[in-house]
């Protein structure tokens, strides 16, 4: 009994060191480990564990929006764009898309981080007065802006008008019935009118190039033989206002005649069978004329001879439409010019649609 309790006191001491040495080298392995950790620590390059984002350029405009406000026409404006690359990587402009009437440039296309750049526009203004805006787009490496939108606007202004701002005349009225053309500019401005020119040169002014002042009469003078074949046009007053050169206005001349109907439509024609329409011709200023000669442009229309009959102040009479063979096409066309003798020549528009066979019209629908 005695040597049972003694074996066993052995084996609890025994047993008590295995537990300690276990739970030393434990301890002793976990303070290793941990120390190696933290030298692994020590040992990772800080870009690696770093959330920073990667270096980028950023363009950032002081305004996107360039104003030139009222401006002349035919006159040019001069702006600029300023940005900044507020990034932390160097912006590459690559290039800056061209607009309508805008001449653009740029001075360089690579700006380090904190650096400035401008963008110069001048805009060359047409002769229409009216609001206008052009929006010139920067490509760039800006990730968030690759493509960037500006704006430009401008309204152009006549500095110079006519009063009145365009003519009607009437070839049976001495000198057509030009009215003094009163130029003024409208901003007081003093100008000299330097020449004249119109449509044809059908009217026409005696100018004195050194005169100045902010308002000048021009007596107007028209050719009517020159009329009679320019019946609507244009008239340039050349002037030396510093922010407008030339003032246009147009000019409409009320024919003599009136023909009616002035356009024929033939519908379902069949090929070579003629049909027959009612022609008057009118002199709008209740003058006596003669007709010199009829002729159709493809010899589709013919006009019966002993149709025409004299009505006031004009004609009546019949006319054939003969539609050609249809050759695969669907219509066909024509024109009738009716020469009024020492005037005008008239001119009388023709279209004919066939009437498409059985066999065609399931093709055109099929189609």
């Amino acid at each position: 009994m005695k040597l049972n309790i003694t074996f066993m006191f052995v084996i609890t001491v025994l047993s008590f060191g295995l537990i300690s040495c276990s739970s030393t080298k434990h301890a002793k392995t976990t303070e290793n480990n941990t120390i190696q950790s933290e030298t692994q620590a020590e040992e990772i390059p800080a870009a690696e564990i770093s959330s920073d984002k990667e270096p980028a350029p950023k363009i950032v405009f002081e305004s996107k929006l360039l104003e030139f406000g009222e401006i002349g026409p035919e006159t040019k404006a001069d702006g600029e764009f300023k940005f900044t690359n507020e990034g932390n990587a160097v912006l590459e402009i690559s290039k800056v898309s061209q607009c309508c009437g805008v001449v653009i440039s740029i001075e360089k296309k690579r700006y380090e981080p904190g650096e400035k750049g401008i963008i110069e526009i001048s805009y060359n203004a047409n002769n229409k007065a009216g609001k206008i805006s052009r929006n010139p787009v920067v490509f760039s490496n800006d990730p968030v802006n690759p493509e960037l939108i500006l704006l430009m606007t401008a309204e152009i202004v006549n500095k110079v008008v006519t009063k009145p701002e365009s003519l009607k005349l009437f070839l049976d009225e001495d000198n057509a019935g030009c009215p003094k053309l009163t130029v003024s500019s409208t901003d007081g401005q003093a100008f000299a009118v330097r020449g004249i020119q119109s449509t044809g040169n059908c009217i026409t002014a005696q100018v004195d190039p050194n005169y100045k002042a902010a308002q000048i009469v021009l007596d107007l003078k028209a050719d009517a033989a020159i009329l009679s074949k320019n019946t609507a046009g244009y008239i340039d007053i050349i002037v030396t206002h510093p922010d407008m050169s030339i003032v246009t206005l147009p000019f409409d001349v009320v024919s003599r005649f009136t023909v009616y109907p002035p356009k024929i439509t033939k519908l379902d024609a069949e090929p070579e069978v003629t049909s027959e329409r009612e022609l008057f011709i009118y002199n709008k200023y209740n003058q006596e004329f003669e007709i010199e000669s009829i002729t159709s442009k493809n010899n589709h229309i013919n006009v019966i001879e002993d149709s025409i009959t004299k009505v006031n102040n004009g004609y009546q009479m019949m006319i054939q439409i003969t539609p050609p063979q249809r050759a695969g096409k669907t219509s066909f066309n024509d024109e009738l010019y009716i020469q009024i003798k020492n005037s005008e020549k008239l001119k009388v528009e023709c279209s004919g649609y066939y009437n498409l066979p059985q066999t065609l019209e399931s093709e055109e629908e099929n189609k």
